[in-house]
């Protein structure tokens, strides 16, 4: 838990997290007081007990050449019935079993028991609880489940249901598939779905509502822990063909492509989508003055379904209203995913980017269009492609929350906070919708790493806004003031209220103090590039992240990971004394490493002529003492003052010691 002094005192801490954390085997003492009883001694800079590398997962923190994972397909048709705020549907599951052993039973995520009653998460977790607000419902009410034609039992364990299968589904490409016919009542406050009244109607954001196979991966057998509310979800990657049948006043926009837009939208926004498809400018589908009118809408005042596909996603969500302004614009540069049919006429190119919202939202939403275009054009040239055809901002109750395609985002009066809430939703489509972490068990894998990139795109669109800096500084703060756990806690084992700031800012943070101060653009990009590479559109587990930023940018980090990720110590670099004789051009200062996590220590040196000069203590001067002296020539000049992390790259908990002389 802590650098190489006062270790002592938190070992029953750490040995009472090695359940659920697995971070440490060894004692860890302090190396300036050996314990001569003591197996083996433990530091921040021991190497960290990775998972044994195979043909899998390489050493190299890569797939191997007997890599796997499983797939799910969809066909699936649901109706919205808007009045009793219900759904009813069926499905049609195609599972592929790529796993080296057959499967004797199957595993289904059945997340709207959540609101049930009686259920685990609304029991136990009192954000969930105030989220939701609204009264219980029946959850997933499942009439049939059936399997080459007969009929298979259910067993429900609150979130997740079981299926004992009459016959196993042969390993390495054994398919089975699984009809499915459930509904449920939506509820009004949801969390990550929602109902809000509006003037012009209800605006119904609909997402972890389907029946969806658990992930079965090499590292787990079965993936089951449960939906309590903090934790989001572990799916596998599939397509998904749908059909939605809704009111005849609504538009409704979804993951994937819309098939049919002769048969739900007007020439006149047929036309005027055809336009944003082809434009860098945010084009009206539907105006502020046409939402209600009837003329807005085919002939007729039977339901319309709408037909969307989607290839290679983890899930599905969608949202409809009759109170939507629409608008939209284009981004020439898009990459692929594996299963794409990119001879299909019907795939635009590049992206649609679209923002749908109610007049309330005006004037702020007018320029969402713009914002999620230009965050997503940031993450292109940065990181890796947008891999998908549309990208869809919705407005309505739900907070901020992200599906692939589609992101709901509940922000109608901060600019800046739309900004981040649009950048940092959108941003889930690199992590995890690309990258396919388990956000049950390491939410810091995609949270955490969608608040790196957030940082740079925030700034870059901002330059003269202090939002973002406020931000990382109340996470300091919370640091110090909140249960402070390892980020390799569960989501759901996260104390209340530090989710945010471990989960989301602490990595966040982590990663960029490892391009900023430790690698370096050039070196950190290189390696980043390689995982994002390497794991689109597979499931890379935390070694596997740790492993290739190693092997790829050449460093031993294992002093970052375990300091930062496996234990929850806090940082405080501080300047313990300056030496500068009178006769000397020699000067000296020494640097104290007060808190229980290592880094190297960049710091400006003023001196008293009116220059300045830039050093760096390497993390290494910490191997054998909490005390480092760094020593030069100065040419006779004086040092002024000193500034410890000038740039403020580092969560350091007290930057009052960070300044000598100090001012306190």
């Amino acid at each position: 838990m802590r650098t190489p002094h006062a270790l002592s005192a938190t070992i029953p801490g750490i040995l009472a997290l090695l359940p659920l954390t697995g971070c440490l085997d060894a004692r860890r003492v302090d190396p300036h007081r050996r314990d001569p009883g003591a197996r083996e001694t433990v530091t921040v800079f021991s190497p960290l007990d990775w998972p044994r590398a195979d043909l899998v997962r390489t050493a190299e923190g890569l797939p191997g050449p007997e890599y796997w994972q499983q797939r799910a397909d969809f066909h699936i048709e649901a109706t919205l019935d808007a009045k009793n705020r219900r759904i009813s549907a069926t499905a049609k599951i195609t599972y592929t079993n790529n796993a080296p052993v057959p499967l004797n039973d199957m595993w289904f995520h059945l997340e709207q028991n959540l609101f049930r009653q009686n259920s685990i998460g609304l029991s136990i977790n009192k954000s969930t609880r105030r989220r939701f607000g609204g009264k219980f419902t029946n959850g997933c009410e499942i009439s049939s489940v059936q399997s080459d034609g007969k009929d298979l039992p259910i067993d429900v364990y609150d979130t997740i249901g079981h299926v004992s299968l009459n016959k196993p589904i042969p390993a390495r490409g054994g398919q089975r598939t699984f009809d499915i016919e459930w509904a449920f009542d939506i509820p009004e406050k949801g969390g990550r779905l929602s109902i809000e009244d509006v003037g012009k109607g209800s605006i119904f954001e609909i997402a972890q509502w389907i029946p969806q196979p658990c992930v079965y991966d090499d590292v787990h057998g079965w993936n089951t822990l449960p939906y309590l509310g903090a934790g989001e979800f572990y799916t596998s990657y599939g397509n998904f063909d749908v059909k939605l049948t809704v009111p005849h006043d609504h538009i409704t926009a979804a993951t994937g492509v819309l098939q049919n837009p002769d048969d739900v939208l007007t020439e006149t926004q047929r036309n005027r989508l055809s336009e944003a498809g082809a434009s860098d400018d945010t084009v009206l589908i539907i105006t502020p003055e046409e939402v209600g009118d009837p003329s807005t809408r085919p002939e007729g005042d039977d339901a319309l379904t709408w037909h969307f596909i989607a290839h290679d996603v983890r899930t599905f969500a969608f949202a409809s209203s009759p109170a939507f302004i629409w608008d939209a614009a284009h981004i020439a540069d898009r990459g692929t995913v594996p299963s794409e049919d990119t001879n299909d006429a019907r795939l635009p190119d590049g992206t649609l980017v679209q923002s749908l919202y109610p007049t309330e939202a005006l004037p702020l939403w007018k320029d969402a269009t713009d914002m999620m275009r230009f965050a997503i054009e940031g993450y292109n040239k940065k990181w890796a492609r947008y891999p998908y055809p549309v990208a869809t901002n919705i407005n309505g109750a739900t907070g901020g929350m992200e599906y692939p395609m589609i992101v709901f985002c509940r922000q109608r009066k901060d600019a800046d906070d739309l900004y981040f809430v649009t950048s940092h939703e959108i941003g889930h489509n690199w992590f995890p919708m690309m990258v396919n972490s388990d956000e049950r068990r390491y939410p810091w894998m995609d949270e955490g790493f969608n608040m790196f990139i957030n940082i740079y795109s925030f700034r870059e669109h901002n330059p003269d806004s202090e939002w973002m800096d406020n931000r990382l500084k109340r996470t300091i703060k919370g640091l110090q003031t909140r249960v402070n756990q390892p980020l390799m806690t569960y989501a759901d084992k996260t104390s209340p209220g530090s989710l945010g700031v471990l989960h989301y800012n602490k990595t966040g943070m982590g990663l960029y103090a490892l391009r900023e101060n430790i690698l370096g653009h050039d070196r950190f990009d290189h390696a980043f590039h390689k995982y994002i590479d390497a794991w689109s559109f597979k499931s890379p587990q935390p070694s596997d992240f740790f492993r290739c930023m190693e092997n790829a940018a050449g460093a031993d980090l294992a002093w970052l990971w375990r300091g930062w990720w496996y234990e929850s110590g806090l940082l405080d670099q501080s300047v313990a004394g300056v030496k500068q004789g009178w006769n000397s051009d020699k000067l000296s200062v020494t640097f104290r490493n007060k808190g229980d996590v290592v880094m190297p220590v960049d710091y400006v040196v003023h001196y008293n002529d009116g220059t300045e000069e830039r050093r760096r203590v390497p993390v290494e001067a910490w191997y054998h003492s909490d005390r480092f002296t760094d020593t030069w020539e100065s040419g006779n000049r004086r040092i002024r003052t000193i500034d410890i992390d000038p740039d403020n790259v580092l969560l350091d908990t007290n930057r009052r010691n960070n300044r000598w002389p100090r001012l306190w």
